[in-house]
C-alpha cells in the first residue's frame, strides 16, 4: 500500500481531491464534535479541509482551508521530535516507552498497569511526560520556544491561541490531573502544574491545514533540518500508536504513519523511500466530527479513499 502511494502521490490533482473529499464527508453523520471543551464544541461538523505537500514542491488544497484550529494531540509527534533533537534518543527512551496501548488515550488505568511508566508519547501520560522536559523557564516560555522552532523549520505560521487555551484551562481534564499526580508519585515528573500547563499550551498551538501539512514534511522528507533516526522514530511510533487503540487496525488497513487530534485535525505521512523521493510528502486534513475513540471520521475516510484509489 505504501509503495503504491509513493509512486502516485505526485500525480494527485484537484479533481481527485474533490471526489475523495465528497466521499469522505458522507461519513460525518456517523460522528460528533467533542463537547468537553466549549470552543471546540461550537465547530461546524460539516467543515472539511485537506492540504497535501509533496517533497517535489507541489501542493494541493481543497475545502474549508481558511479554517484555523488547535492541533491538540496532533502536536504530540512534534513535541517528541523536539525532545529527541534536544536530548537524543537514549535519554528520551528512558522517559517514555514506544509500545501501543489497547486503552483510551487518557487512560489512568493503563498508566497504573505500567507502574507509572508512560507506554508511548502519543497518549496523554507520555505527552505530559514529554512536555515536562521541554526547555524554558515556564509554560509560556516553553511554548514560545517550541512554536518558534516549528515555524522556523517548517515555514509554517503556527501560534498559541489564547482563547482556546482559556477554554481548555476553564475545563481542565481531571483525568489529566490524576495522570500527572500519578506520574509525580512514580517520579516521572517533578512539578504537576508546570507539566500540565506546558502540555495544555502546546496542545493549543493553532494554524491552518496547510501549516499541518508543512509540519508533516519534516517527518516525510530527508533533510538537514532533522536527524534521520529521530524522524524514523517518530514515524514508527505514529504508525503503531498515533490513532490510539485504533492504531493497529489502520496500520494494516492504510499503512501510513498518522496522528489525530480531538479538534478534528489529522496528519498522514508518506515517507521518503529512496527510490521515489519526489513522491513523498504529507497529507493533512481537518474535519471536527469524531468517532468514539477521538479520531476524525471524515479525515480517516479521505486518507482511506486516497490510498485505495492510488
Amino acid at each position: 500500500m505504501v509503495i503504491k502511494i509513493l509512486i502516485q502521490l505526485k500525480n494527485i490533482n484537484t479533481d481527485n481531491l474533490s471526489i475523495w473529499a465528497k466521499q469522505a464527508k458522507t461519513t460525518i453523520k456517523e460522528a460528533s464534535v467533542i463537547q468537553r471543551i466549549p470552543l471546540l464544541a461550537v465547530a461546524n461538523p460539516n467543515w472539511f479541509a485537506v492540504h497535501i505537500c509533496c517533497e517535489s514542491g507541489e501542493s494541493y488544497g481543497y475545502g474549508d482551508t481558511a479554517c484555523i484550529f488547535p492541533l491538540m494531540s496532533l502536536i504530540k509527534p512534534f513535541s517528541l521530535l523536539y525532545l529527541l533533537e534536544l536530548l537524543g534518543s537514549k535519554k528520551v527512551l528512558d522517559l517514555v516507552g514506544f509500545n501501543p496501548s489497547q486503552m483510551p488515550f487518557n487512560s489512568l488505568e493503563q498508566l497504573i498497569t505500567d507502574n507509572g511508566f508512560p507506554r508511548n508519547p502519543m497518549i496523554n501520560s507520555g505527552a505530559i511526560t514529554v512536555a515536562n522536559k521541554l526547555p524554558g523557564t515556564n509554560g509560556n516560555h516553553r511554548t514560545q520556544l517550541f512554536c518558534e522552532w516549528l515555524n522556523q523549520l517548517a515555514n509554517s505560521n503556527l501560534y498559541l491561541d489564547a482563547d482556546i487555551l482559556a477554554s481548555v484551562r476553564n475545563n481542565r481534564s481531571q483525568v489529566n490531573v490524576s495522570i500527572a499526580q500519578y506520574l509525580q508519585q512514580t517520579q516521572h515528573i517533578e512539578n504537576i502544574e508546570l507539566a500540565l500547563d506546558t502540555y495544555e499550551q502546546i496542545c493549543c498551538i493553532s494554524g491552518k491545514v496547510e501549516d499541518v501539512a508543512k509540519l508533516g514534511k519534516l517527518l516525510a522528507c530527508e533533510s538537514s533540518l532533522v536527524n534521520s533516526q529521530h524522524r524514523q522514530i517518530v514515524n514508527d511510533v505514529m504508525l503503531t500508536c498515533g490513532l490510539y487503540e485504533a492504531s493497529p487496525h489502520y496500520a494494516v488497513k492504510i499503512g501510513l504513519p498518522m496522528k489525530s487530534g480531538i479538534s478534528g485535525a489529522l496528519l498522514a505521512i508518506v515517507p521518503n523511500q529512496g527510490a521515489m523521493p519526489a513522491a513523498s510528502g504529507a497529507i493533512a486534513s481537518y474535519s471536527p466530527a469524531l468517532d468514539s475513540i477521538g479520531n476524525s471520521v471524515a479525515g480517516l475516510a479521505f486518507i482511506e479513499a486516497l490510498t485505495h484509489n492510488l
